[in-house]
């Protein structure tokens, strides 16, 4: 058994089946805590981060939920709650981008872009704080697009990230009274199969950050383990990046 900061404490994490979520996973739950996670896809993929969770001792349950879905969510909420016994730490990492210029967007993609990374986000959030006491957290997962756009074709998946973080500055005044904080990680470029550092986009993000490669999931994760842990209880309504020094 992992022991660790978060020892005890019960995560729902969603969309951690890859990429930044799957180290977000993998992170908390080597810092003992007991994590559940979403998928919308793949069973098999879920099923190698949590087996992967396991050989290394720690405790990973993967749930089939699509965020484009509200009763998924809901219900995620509650297996997780049912099968741990309470829920201590909430992440919204669910996300879906479409980059091309608002004219040629279709409906459907905006949407998708506005359910998902929105709207579930803030359903999860509304599910959650029955069961989120003294010290729990919400972590929300944005993007650094959200303040910084270099590039045309990002406007409407930038806007849903910038949508995240107003959500936190105006949770944290409301969740504070209950001891529940929330923050905001805006990554940067990570290196992910949707996103590859060695991709057709690599050079050109490269060209507008400081540090001379992408991010990795692990790094992501280790920055939400920290901020789900007992040592970030005085940090909520904060907008965080780590980007790389992207957009300058």
């Amino acid at each position: 058994m992992v022991t660790g900061p978060l020892e005890g404490k019960s995560a729902l994490v969603t969309g951690g089946s890859r990429g930044v979520g799957a180290g977000i996973v993998a992170r908390l739950a080597a810092d003992g805590a007991r994590v559940a996670f979403t998928y919308a896809h793949s069973k098999e993929r879920a099923q190698q981060v949590a087996d992967a969770v396991a050989a290394t001792g720690g405790v990973a349950q993967a749930i089939r939920a699509d965020s484009l879905v509200e009763v998924d969510v809901v219900s995620a909420v509650a297996h997780t709650v049912d099968h741990f016994g309470g829920l201590d730490i909430l992440v919204n990492n669910a996300g879906v981008g479409s980059f091309t210029e608002i004219t040629d967007l279709t409906m459907t993609e905006i949407d998708a872009m506005l359910t998902v990374n929105v709207r579930s986000a803030i359903v999860a959030i509304r599910e959650s704080l029955a069961h989120l006491g003294e010290g729990g957290r919400i972590i929300n997962i944005g993007s650094i697009n959200a303040d910084r756009m270099p590039f045309p074709g990002g406007s409407i998946y930038a806007m849903t990230k910038g949508a995240l973080s107003s959500l936190t500055r105006g949770l944290a005044r409301e969740l504070a009274p209950r001891g529940i904080t929330i923050n905001n990680v805006q990554p940067g470029p990570v290196d992910t199969d949707a996103n590859p550092a060695d991709g057709p986009a690599a050079s050109a993000m490269l060209g507008v950050m400081a540090v001379d490669r992408f991010g990795t999931a692990a790094e992501v994760g280790a920055f939400v383990s920290f901020l789900a842990g007992p040592e970030a209880a005085y940090i909520t309504g904060a907008s965080l990046n780590i980007d790389g020094g992207f957009g300058g």
